[in-house]
């Protein structure tokens, strides 16, 4: 009987799928959205948004138009007009205005292999390998490795109170992160679900 217990178990082990390894892209996605708790969203009522994404590479910044950009633009406008909110040129004195964003950022690490190979004897004592009085020794010490992150933000100004506060306020956010992000079939879900997460977000 216990045999036989041992091999179910290793089944559904082995048969189980690693929540890490085996994400989708829609399931690697993730929504954020924040804004400003004093706002009432419904004191405004017009909103332009820009006609190309900025992109922010690890500092330096850009604007680009394409299909995708004009896909997340699309969405927003879809999605801020189905808020109550009605689009007007930057020139008619919009009270909101609204940006999207790609960025990414590209960061370096170093890796020491001294310090990891230090703590290996506790792991794999040289005595296994039939030396049991050796040290290990790694004749490279280091190694630089680069990690690669993208995310698209969508930002809505408060251009209303603009020059009575001195300040062009960010008073909501949309950051998406994850795989497949940047296609342009994928744009209105994506831009749907930061609505979805904004309930306030209405005229």
């Amino acid at each position: 009987m216990l045999p036989g217990l041992v091999l179910c178990s290793v089944l559904i082990i082995s048969c189980t799928k690693d929540p890490v390894s085996n994400l989708t892209a829609q399931e690697s996605r993730i929504y954020i959205t924040d804004h400003d708790s004093s706002v009432n969203f419904s004191d405004y009522s017009t909103y332009s948004i820009s006609d190309s994404i900025a992109v922010i590479d690890n500092g330096n910044s850009k604007h680009e138009s394409g299909a995708v950009g004009e896909a997340y633009i699309a969405a927003v406008k879809k999605y801020m007009n189905s808020a109550g909110y009605t689009l007007v040129s930057k020139n008619d004195n919009p009270d909101l205005g609204v940006d999207v964003t790609h960025i990414i950022n590209t960061s370096t690490g170093v890796i020491s292999y001294g310090d990891y190979w230090n703590n290996y004897d506790g792991y794999w004592d040289p005595y296994y390998w039939g030396y049991p009085d050796y040290s290990y020794y790694v004749p490279y010490a280091y190694s630089v490795y680069q990690v690669k992150e993208g995310a698209l933000s969508v930002d809505i100004l408060d251009l209303k109170n603009a020059s009575e506060n001195n300040n062009i306020n960010v008073i909501w956010t949309g950051l998406i992160r994850g795989s497949g992000i940047l296609d342009a079939s994928v744009a209105d879900s994506q831009v749907k679900a930061l609505f979805d997460q904004s309930s306030y977000l209405h005229k």
